[in-house]
């Protein structure tokens, strides 16, 4: 028996990466939608994101340990990556508010953090119905994910335009607003390069 290793369930991995980085993204809606009691708030975001490393980690040191994988391992790897970074990004704009120290936000980080949310959530129907084969579903759930990242895109350039109109008194905090909405948009990018993961997955298997 000791020469047959133990099949990992990388499914169950991912599972629990989506579920982490749809908690994060959650919070960050929050947080957009009330600064109050934003320490507390940042600190959540920050646990998930550190959670997200952990089970990453775990991904990339299983598929050192096992020649079965129920994908190719260069998509896990890849698909695990990506949902890293989407979850780093996430951080990475919240980490900003803090550095800033930006005292409210704005409607259009409140629309970016909502949609962003919402993508995951569809993240997570994919990453079910792939672990189902059902790959037409998959199939829907990543054109799904591209029609939000384009939404999400549309706003951020928006929201660009009226940060000069907003505050063309405060040139700094265009300056800063504007980091933070960059580590969004490119949140929304790392998902859709999930979604043309999972859609090439589902080239291979269907």
């Amino acid at each position: 028996m000791g020469f047959f290793p133990r099949q990992i369930d990388f499914f169950e991995i991912f599972d629990r990466a989506i579920m982490n980085l749809t908690k994060a993204a959650a919070l960050l809606v929050g947080l957009m939608e009330d600064f109050g009691d934003l320490e507390q708030k940042v600190k959540q975001i920050y646990e998930a994101e550190q959670e997200g490393d952990l089970l990453t980690h775990d991904v990339m040191r299983n598929l050192n340990k096992t020649f079965l994988t129920p994908i190719d391992r260069e998509d896990i790897h890849a698909l695990a990556s990506r949902i890293d970074d989407v979850l780093d990004l996430i951080w990475g704009a919240v980490d900003r508010l803090m550095v800033f120290d930006i005292k409210e936000p704005t409607k259009a980080a409140i629309y970016l953090a909502r949609d962003l949310h919402m993508t995951t959530e569809v993240m997570q129907k994919a990453f079910k119905e792939l672990r189902a084969k059902d790959y037409a579903h998959v199939q829907e759930h990543c054109i799904e994910i591209n029609r939000m990242e384009n939404r999400i895109d549309r706003t951020y350039r928006d929201a660009l335009g009226a940060l000069f109109q907003d505050f063309s008194d405060d040139p700094l905090l265009i300056i800063k607003w504007k980091d933070v909405y960059q580590h969004l948009e490119d949140a929304s990018d790392r998902c859709e390069d999930v979604a043309n993961i999972l859609e090439s997955i589902v080239l291979k298997h269907a």
